[in-house]
């Protein structure tokens, strides 16, 4: 079994290199992330403030190293609302030990390989703190995208890029409270959104018993359409060549159409990691758009199917997983690789997988 599903991947990515050194510029996505947003002490299942703040950039830049990636997905603010990097205009993880970002850039560089600094646009717990009349203050994804939260927002990705030359963005959550997936759960209509509508429409609000589903939808389509106006000009006006991914567990989101932003961003990927919606993203991206799909646990996706589907296809792969056992790292990948496939399950198996496909190694080779 594994010896023909080795041969198919071998296969897979000859077929899509044509047999030639492909270009970094061209080259499909690797990328992995060591999740920082979920663990134990936080709002809603986030990190405390300050939970691996003892994390090594030389350590974490060696393991994605050895992975075999060509992309850190790393952390700019957390959704706990605190910066992964020093001297911003955020604050800190509390106890920080190393300018972690800044770092990983510097080191990254160094293996040719590209970080991605981590936004989330629909929940920040510090930003709920502070303005508790501006959000749901009901957990994740409750973020209205008011004038002044965008202001925040775009104001914390300038500093990023400026603080840490990153060489590019994560925008996760995207979307409107309860957002993400059908059906779309009612709006509050909280003041401050009230004044939005007035602001996106050109119309006096008509009260929470006028609005229909479809005014509500229109609105959630132009507040969508807004944020990504702002972000994406904050984001290029700041560093021209700096690249946007988009990560969306529902793709074709009712909340996405109308809007240039799957078109216009650079990277998209699908979250839910399924391939039918992942092929369904080239009708909805633009043409210089790069396609990525994404392994792990939570999504069910099994690796040594989605992986092969990916590389035959061109699309870029990506995977993540919260530090294992209480450490600010996952195991060795030597650990990985060495272990035979068909004793691994989970997070495990998708990192081993991805070691071997990153490193050009057969599924049919338990060792190294």
């Amino acid at each position: 079994m594994w010896c023909i599903f080795g041969c198919l991947l071998t296969a897979c990515v000859r077929k899509q290199t044509g047999g030639t050194a492909v270009s970094a510029a061209d080259e499909p996505v690797k990328a992995y992330c060591i999740d920082y947003n979920w663990g134990e002490g936080g709002a809603h299942g986030f990190a405390r403030p300050g939970l691996w703040a003892d994390a090594n950039p030389a350590e974490h830049v060696e393991w994605y190293a050895a992975l075999g990636c060509n992309v850190i997905q790393s952390f700019a603010v957390s959704c706990n609302g605190y910066a992964w990097y020093k001297n911003g205009i955020i604050p800190e993880q509390p106890g920080l030990q190393h300018d972690f970002l800044t770092e990983q850039v510097r080191l990254a560089r160094q293996k040719n390989m590209k970080v991605i600094g981590y936004f989330c646009v629909g929940a920040n717990n510090k930003w709920e703190d502070d303005h508790p009349d501006l959000c749901y203050r009901m957990g994740g994804q409750q973020i209205p995208l008011t004038r002044q939260y965008l202001d925040y927002l775009c104001a914390s990705i300038e500093d990023a890029i400026r603080k840490t030359d990153i060489d590019g963005i994560m925008l996760d959550w995207f979307y409107n409270p309860g957002g993400g997936r059908d059906p779309l759960p009612p709006l509050r209509w909280l003041p401050c959104e009230e004044e939005m509508y007035r602001e996106l429409t050109g119309e006096d609000f008509p009260g929470k018993e006028n609005v229909t589903e479809d005014m509500a939808l229109a609105f959630r389509r132009k507040a969508i359409g807004r944020a990504w106006e702002r972000i994406r000009e904050t984001t290029k006006r700041t560093k021209p060549e700096c690249i946007i991914w988009l990560t969306a567990y529902e793709v074709d989101s009712r909340e996405y159409e109308g809007n240039t932003l799957l078109k216009e961003v650079d990277w998209l990927m699908n979250e839910a990691g399924d391939s039918e919606r992942t092929q369904a993203m080239k009708d909805l991206a633009g043409a210089q758009t790069k396609l990525i799909t994404c392994l792990a646990n939570w999504n069910g996706q099994n690796p040594l199917e989605t992986v092969p589907d990916a590389i035959s296809r061109g699309v870029g792969l990506y995977g993540f997983a919260k530090p294992v056992s209480g450490a600010s790292i996952m195991l060795p990948v030597d650990y990985y690789l060495s272990t035979p496939l068909d004793s691994l399950e989970g997070d495990a198996l998708n990192i081993a997988v991805l070691a071997r496909c990153f490193n050009n190694l057969p599924l049919a080779d338990n060792t190294h």
